[in-house]
């Protein structure tokens, strides 16, 4: 998926697609996140599908739950997606950051390299 440091930069065209890419996975991981939480709060708590909306885009918001849970089975799911939320938003915050720090990382890499030749020592 990336190149490896013996390779060089991509180009900026190459990187700007490799960012729509990783936005692109972000966006389906978030409403797929969003998915499983709406079905297990309408499933666990019945809650109607817009209160079960409401309340998982809450969670995976990082701000709690709207609606008060009844059941234990709610309950247990609630603290369940609130564990995976936090998960899902390091896990996001990685796809979204992998490019450009990649980017970097390798562009730093190929400099140092060019520093490396023989004749360029210091010392």
């Amino acid at each position: 998926m990336f190149e490896h440091r013996s390779e060089p930069l991509l180009s900026k065209a190459a990187f700007r697609l490799r960012l729509v890419r990783h936005a692109a996975i972000a966006v389906g991981l978030v409403f797929g996140s969003l998915g499983i939480g709406i079905i297990g709060y309408h499933g666990f708590e019945g809650l109607t599908w817009i209160d079960a909306t409401v309340n998982a885009a809450m969670i995976l918001g990082g701000m709690g739950p709207v609606n008060e849970l009844r059941t234990s089975g709610g309950k247990l799911f609630a603290a369940a997606y609130a564990l995976f939320a936090g998960l899902v938003f390091l896990v996001l915050v990685g796809v979204l950051f992998a490019p450009a720090v990649h980017r970097f990382l390798h562009r730093f890499h190929l400099e140092n390299e060019s520093d490396d030749t023989p004749g360029n020592s210091p010392v």
